[in-house]
């Protein structure tokens, strides 16, 4: 059994995470969809109908793999530490603890983008599938970062919600223009134009993939760097 499937067996030991995995994108979906669209409305967007949906499906998926991603990296630090002083090295530890992460946010991705196609569908599924897992791994990198460098559960959790928080009310749709912080913009630009039936750019595409590269990339390193402070 490899380190990875060691490392996510741990985390689903507790059978309420995968209730959680599963259930909260179904029940954000379902829920909160009408509710962005109404803040959208008061911050001066133009958020509504599928794109409304489509764009909860994203957040879901966000929130869940962020929180999973601090957790994951903030709860396991003497474990990792002990595993790489055993020969094992921080920068494998990294790998294979991001990789458990990786498939255990596909999961709550995957619970999102079906109730999206149950509750309303989209004209381009594929398309929405692709950026609802962009949200999903931008915020898994956001969540280990975190977790890499905030040992203290209550701050390291109130640093990724702020994130989220600030996010969501400043990017595409939800604010009359996407705020240059607002890191989750060009998977949110892809997921409302599938929403909505449009083809979007290769630009937008582009930043998605690089946006989701960065994330995780520089999560990996700063683990790699912080257990190597921590050992």
């Amino acid at each position: 059994m490899t380190r990875t499937l060691v490392f996510t067996r741990e985390r689903l030991r507790a059978p309420f995470t995968l209730v959680l995995l599963v259930g909260v994108p179904v029940l954000f979906v379902v829920a909160a969809a009408g509710s962005l669209r109404d803040f959208a409305q008061a911050l001066g967007g133009s958020l509504a109908g599928r794109a409304a949906v489509g764009l909860s499906a994203g957040w879901a998926a966000a929130f869940l793999s962020g929180s999973l991603g601090f957790f994951q990296a903030s709860s396991s630090r003497g474990a990792d530490r002990r595993l790489a002083l055993a020969g094992l090295g921080s920068a494998r530890v990294a790998i294979s603890r991001i990789a458990a992460s990786i498939a255990l946010s596909t999961v709550a991705a995957a619970a999102a983008f079906v109730a999206l196609q149950i509750r309303s569908g989209v004209t381009h599924p594929w398309h929405a599938a692709i950026a609802v897992l962009g949200f999903a791994w931008l915020y898994l990198g956001i969540g280990v970062l975190v977790g890499s460098v905030v040992s203290d559960p209550l701050q390291g959790s109130l640093i990724v919600v702020f994130i989220f928080i600030l996010d969501v009310f400043s990017g595409p749709g939800m604010a009359a223009s996407a705020a240059p912080w607002a890191v989750s913009r060009k998977a949110a630009d892809v997921l409302i134009a599938a929403g909505l039936g449009r083809d979007s750019p290769t630009a937008d595409w582009v930043g998605v993939g690089l946006t989701t590269a960065a994330a995780l990339g520089t999560a990996f390193f700063v683990f790699v760097f912080s257990a190597r402070q921590r050992s």
